[in-house]
């Protein structure tokens, strides 16, 4: 009987041993999954903080934008991304009474190197300064920010069209001058050239010479 026993309590602990070792194996099986998971997650979170200062170590964004014609503080403005014609005509001061409003474009959206120009009511608008006066790239605009100048003595008609203010009758008259007169001593000299006021040459004093 004893042996009998004996053998019983042998197959249960036997029994009991492959029970509680699958369950250890079970629970660490389980375990893993888990452990894993904090891994990953605990990876992303470290890749999103690293590009959360990456982004606040960036540079800012540079914008400089010339603001001429009918306005009270003609001059060269820093802008913020984002902002738009009429923020920078009021950095400038605003309008001027003489200001032709309607000629502008107060919801574009400004760039680096922009030209703003503001006309005058009554004023010549030719087919290149419509698109500076709204803030466009167009080709004087870009003469002016990088420093390239048309040269009196040596432009076509095309070239000087590209000048702010004038249109296909002040680059004749140009051209007239230069063949009649000869070659300009001086930008000032512009003056002498019919329809080329005063205020004309202050807007192309800048962007021309005569070398």
């Amino acid at each position: 009987m004893d042996e009998i026993l004996k053998r019983k309590m042998t197959k249960i602990t036997v029994a009991a041993a492959f029970v509680a070792a699958g369950i250890y194996f079970f629970l660490q099986q389980g375990e893993d999954p888990a452990d894993t998971e904090d891994i990953f997650s605990i990876s992303e979170k470290e890749a999103e903080i690293e590009q959360n200062e990456n982004e606040t170590a960036a540079e800012p964004v540079i914008i400089k934008v010339d603001v001429k014609g009918a306005v009270k503080s003609p001059g060269i403005f820093t802008a913020q991304a984002g902002d738009r014609v009429i923020d920078l005509i009021s950095a400038a001061g605003s309008f001027t009474d003489k200001a032709d409003k309607n000629k502008v474009n107060f919801a574009q959206i400004v760039e680096d190197q922009m030209v703003i120009y503001v006309p005058e009511i009554g004023e010549e608008v030719t087919g290149d300064l419509e698109n500076i006066q709204v803030g466009s790239s167009g080709d004087a605009a870009t003469k002016g920010a990088s420093g390239g100048l048309v040269n009196l003595n040596t432009a076509t008609q095309e070239d000087l069209e590209t000048l702010t203010g004038i249109g296909p009758s002040k680059a004749n008259s140009i051209l007239e001058y230069r063949e009649t007169v000869g070659k300009f001593m001086e930008v000032d000299e512009l003056k002498k050239v019919t329809g080329i006021g005063d205020k004309t040459f202050e807007r192309l004093r800048d962007s021309i010479s005569v070398k």
